[in-house]
């Protein structure tokens, strides 16, 4: 039987794969596209993808995550190529946080602020499966920004219509 921690670092690697698909996708010349003036651009949308694996190795590690002080910040990135390696070292980050916990650690709590201002107070285990969660959610947005770009979709969990699938 499988440990928590050995079903989240196959699941890891699972999302790590369509991700990378995904990523990959994203042209050189449209990271300062935005499809609403309220949407992100792809560079923010992207980089913000490739970003979110890290947050696995900060549940883990941190008790919080204060915007008011946190030096964690996500960087400018101008092509897929770098897109791609700034993801590879946010999985790596995560997946040895994760590989090196304990299960007990799940349950602690961990909270996301500004300062004085508490938005949320999680268990870390939560905040891990939230991290999973974002991934998919933000790469559904990826994939309509790329669709209303005519740039064809990877499949995800089968063949897209791109693909030939569906």
């Amino acid at each position: 039987m499988m440990t928590t921690i050995e079903k989240l670092l196959k699941e890891m690697d699972q999302e790590a794969e369509t991700t990378r698909k995904m990523l990959s996708r994203v042209p050189n010349d449209k990271y300062d596209w935005q499809p609403h003036e309220k949407s992100m651009t792809i560079r923010r949308l992207a980089t913000h993808i490739a970003d979110i694996p890290s947050w696995v190795e900060m549940a883990i590690c941190d008790d919080e995550l204060d915007f008011a002080t946190s030096t964690h910040k996500e960087p400018v990135i101008n092509k897929t190529d770098e897109l791609l390696s700034f993801f590879e070292e946010s999985q790596a980050k995560g997946k040895a946080a994760l590989a090196n916990a304990k299960e007990e650690l799940f349950d602690l709590p961990w909270t996301m602020r500004n300062g004085e201002q508490i938005y949320a107070v999680y268990t870390k285990g939560e905040v891990v499966r939230m991290a999973y969660n974002q991934t998919v959610h933000h790469r559904a947005q990826l994939g309509v920004f790329l669709r209303l770009l005519d740039v064809p979709i990877p499949g995800s969990y089968g063949p897209s219509a791109d693909d030939g699938g569906f």
